[in-house]
């Protein structure tokens, strides 16, 4: 999800803050963009976990099959 700290976000994701996280620790950040507003940042977040995202990260080198 959108995260204003991003580090803060990663260390609560790390010590099983979440419960939808925390099975699969740890975690390691690999992808950030800075999008100033909100709305924006979400359907951009929506957009990197789509099939579509994902292949734009993997072309990128971010992310392998």
């Amino acid at each position: 999800g959108m995260a204003i700290d991003v580090e803060r976000r990663l260390d609560e994701h790390n010590k099983g803050k979440s419960k939808f996280t925390s099975g699969h620790v740890p975690w390691e950040l690999i992808y950030q963009e800075t999008i100033g507003i909100a709305i924006e940042a979400r359907e951009r977040e929506k957009y990197l976990k789509s099939s579509a995202g994902k292949q734009f990260l993997k072309k990128q080198g971010i992310i392998q099959d």
